[in-house]
């Protein structure tokens, strides 16, 4: 299962600390599209929210990860119309992608830029000590 991570303390530049984080918005956004949405293949994803992935001069920010796979992080992101259903169906692309690679020309617009990191599956060998 695919997880999309959402940073629920991201703030961008500007938003002031007496305001609701953004990230906890888009947060809320995504619940609720993939609660109420029509798509079924987004039951394949787990949402969850973390307090900081340390993307603070991107925000806000967002993971896909799972196991065996590559893990991806975005930043510039906003809790605007459309965002929650653009993230969700990229968690879709990536848990259907045997190795979570998600081509850039293949990902919802909304994510083809603002990419921060992308790492390679955890590689685990057989009597290794953790």
């Amino acid at each position: 299962m695919t997880e999309l991570i959402i940073c629920t303390t991201c703030r961008p530049a500007g938003v002031p600390r007496d305001q609701r984080a953004p990230g906890d918005l888009l947060f809320e956004a995504v619940q609720a599209e993939q609660a109420f949405g029509e798509q079924p293949e987004w039951a394949a994803v787990r949402v969850r929210g973390v307090a900081c992935t340390a993307g603070c001069s991107r925000a806000c920010t967002v993971a896909f990860q799972a196991p065996g796979k590559h893990s991806y992080q975005f930043g510039d992101l906003a809790p605007a119309e459309g965002v929650a259903r653009q993230l969700l169906d990229c968690a879709v692309m990536h848990h259907r992608a045997p190795d979570g690679n998600l081509a850039r020309d293949a990902r919802p617009p909304l994510l083809r830029n603002g990419i921060l990191c992308r790492l390679p599956p955890t590689v685990v060998t057989v009597g290794e000590a953790p």
